[in-house]
């Protein structure tokens, strides 16, 4: 005898739901809010649960935050091309973060509230900023490595609060091809050109 209708979710599953939902309502309200603004009871709205559910699941609003705002590291893949090909890559890991599937809003809601919470500005400093520029520089060399990569990140970062958050005309409205056209030849004198071999 068979039976109609969708098999029964598991408790797992439904919790699994569940917190995606939250989740996905707090990167949007902290991309379009910041921080400060964004309040438990909006989230919980947002995804359509009750205020105290989104407590049980995350604790606090502060690590709400954190778990919303993880910078997506699956995506970089600036650490693992050659030398040559880190400008591009860098570039293309922006723009896949902002205009890909998915990160957006947690990226965004990172970059607007670094300035004005602690452990956003920690998060984007040290795990997202100084960690690709530390592979950065192990990878490019030579001298000024640090410096080099340190570098190269923050134009990338600023290419980013330029066109996705303050939005500049000429930035934001520019196609993808015209930034790198521009961008690159940039970003690859900054890192200048690899070591000779000694001898």
């Amino acid at each position: 005898m068979s039976t109609d209708g969708p098999a029964p979710v598991s408790r797992d599953e439904r919790r699994r739901r569940t917190e995606a939902a939250i989740l996905e309502a707090a990167r949007a309200l902290f991309a379009e809010t910041g921080f400060e603004r964004a309040t438990i009871r909006a989230v919980a709205t947002a995804a359509g649960v009750d205020p105290a559910l989104v407590m049980q699941y995350f604790g606090s609003k502060e690590k709400l935050f954190t778990e919303a705002t993880r910078w997506a590291h699956d995506q970089v893949s600036v650490l693992d091309v050659p030398r040559e090909q880190v400008p591009a890559a860098a570039l293309a890991d922006l723009f896949e973060t902002f205009e890909g599937a998915g990160g957006r809003d947690g990226a965004v809601a990172l970059m607007r509230s670094c300035l004005t919470h602690p452990e956003a500005n920690r998060t984007l400093r040290d795990d997202v900023m100084c960690s690709v520029a530390s592979g950065v520089a192990d990878r490019i060399g030579g001298e000024d490595a640090d410096l080099r990569a340190g570098l190269l990140a923050a134009c990338v970062m600023g290419l980013g609060l330029s066109r996705y958050l303050l939005r500049i005309p000429a930035v934001s409205e520019a196609s993808r091809a015209d930034i790198e056209r521009l961008l690159e030849p940039a970003l690859r004198a900054l890192l200048g050109p690899p070591d000779r071999p000694a001898g």
